[in-house]
């Protein structure tokens, strides 16, 4: 009986010693998984994009009056149809809207100056 006691008390102590290298490789495994776990890649913040503006569109009015004010000595329709691009209608109109309003004036015939 004492033989067994002692071969029971042997394989006990066995079984703890296993028990705690077991303990001891479970703690290194998980250390490994966490290591071989990619970590979530942080994206980079997007450079901001610098803001693009739209050109200002001038009107045809503001157009034809700069055309006409950068003029010294005056400018007739056909000068004013080429460098603005637009229809001679369109710009006679604009013409005698400005002269109501007293913006220009005609300084010979057909020839529009800042008034």
């Amino acid at each position: 009986m004492k033989q067994l006691k002692k071969d029971l008390q042997a394989v006990s102590k066995t079984l703890k010693q296993l028990t705690l290298k077991t303990e001891k490789m479970v703690k290194k495994l998980d250390k490994l998984d966490k290591l071989q776990k990619p970590k979530p890649v942080k994206k980079a913040k997007a450079k901001a994009k610098p803001k693009v503006t739209k050109p200002v569109k001038i009107s045809a009015a503001a157009t034809v009056l700069a055309v006409i004010t950068k003029s010294g000595k005056g400018v007739d329709v056909a000068t004013l149809k080429t460098k603005t691009g637009l229809e001679s209608r369109k710009i006679s109109g604009i013409v005698q809207r400005f002269k109501k309003e007293g913006k220009i004036k005609n300084s010979a015939k057909g020839i529009y100056v800042k008034a």
